[in-house]
């Protein structure tokens, strides 16, 4: 027998057996799923088989985005639905639409893992495993206990982990202009569009920055704020950037390199990837932690005198190149279940 398929249809009322709203919540939590089709490990099989599985515990809803930012759309119409909890079925992409949707409010929202790195997902305890991780949604149900993370802000867009100006975010770039690529290789592609970025962008030339925060300012070439550690992981070993930050500190840190030189990048990038040092001791690492805000503004210019911006990404997705960014914490904006 397969399982039965999943419903795309819109949120409704109970009824009683002569069809009229009893208004009575129902035994099983109401669950609505986000699903990217496109992120690295989802399929319709595999979806269905989770839907399945997670009904012997909920009354599942799954609903599948169509284009960027469609997820935000999907959580703001979950508001009004009746949920329990909304469920973001893809990367760390597909969570920050999700939470852009349902920050402010008392949705909870959790991750099944489908990208390449689940960074997110990870920080929470969630396992990395999308069958493991079904599980423990089976088990949260027992233990329903909502809390609330903090969020950041760039220019009005929230953020879960982490935001990034420059170096990380033209990888970002060329990543997300190749989505089946993306979702093919995965953190492999990742790492070639950065080294090719670093190599076409910022060896000559590259965009400098001003960097004012609370605590002092600098300037460099690439700035990274995290609203949580670590920034990333590599297989299943952290990297870190940032420092002394976590989902509920109640502050973001910003880590700002300072220059792109090839002979600075064997050093970094041992103090990223070594879980055991310190990036933040780097003599090319200026580092902000307990920051509440801070401003980035480009502060180089084309040949006809025009401010070049600067590209910009939230938690590993491209969203545009800016003259000026304005970074914020919104402490509590997101219910989550974990």
């Amino acid at each position: 027998m397969n399982p039965p398929a999943s419903a795309d249809a819109p949120a409704r009322p109970l009824a009683s057996a002569d069809g009229a709203a009893t208004g009575e919540r129902p035994l099983k939590k109401r669950m609505l799923i986000i699903v990217n089709p496109y992120a690295t490990t989802v399929s319709d099989r595999l979806k269905n088989l989770v839907v399945y599985a997670l009904q012997g515990r909920y009354d599942v809803e799954a609903v599948t985005t169509e284009a960027q930012n469609h997820a935000t759309e999907i959580g703001r119409e979950a508001i009004d639905g009746g949920y329990d909890v909304v469920v973001a079925f893809g990367g760390d992409g597909t969570l920050n639409e999700v939470a852009n949707g349902l920050a402010g409010t008392d949705i909870p929202v959790s991750v099944l893992p489908g990208g390449s790195t689940n960074v997110v997902c990870r920080t929470l305890g969630i396992p990395n495993d999308v069958v493991d991780a079904t599980e423990h949604l089976l088990s949260v149900a027992d233990r329903f206990e909502p809390r609330k993370i903090d969020l950041g802000l760039a220019n009005g867009r929230h953020f879960v982990f982490a935001c990034g100006a420059g170096l990380d975010a033209t990888a970002a770039a060329r990543v997300d202009s190749r989505p089946r690529l993306k979702a093919r290789v995965g953190r492999y592609f990742y790492t070639y569009a950065a080294i090719r970025g670093f190599y076409a962008r910022y060896l000559r030339n590259p965009i400098q920055m001003r960097i004012e925060t609370a605590d002092g300012s600098s300037e460099g070439v690439t700035a990274i704020c995290q609203n949580s550690e670590p920034f990333t992981y590599v297989r299943n070993t952290e990297s870190r950037i940032c420092e002394d930050v976590s989902l509920d500190s109640g502050s973001l840190s910003l880590g700002v390199l300072k220059r792109a030189r090839q002979r600075d990048v064997p050093g970094i990038a041992a103090r990223i990837l070594n879980p055991s040092w310190s990036a933040t001791q780097s003599r090319q690492i200026e580092h902000y932690s307990g920051i509440a805000e801070a401003r980035i503004e480009s502060l180089s210019r084309d040949q006809d005198g025009n401010w070049r911006p600067f590209p910009v990404e939230v938690d590993g997705d491209y969203i545009g190149e800016h003259g000026e960014l304005r970074l914020e914490l919104d402490p509590g904006a997101l219910t989550i279940i974990a």
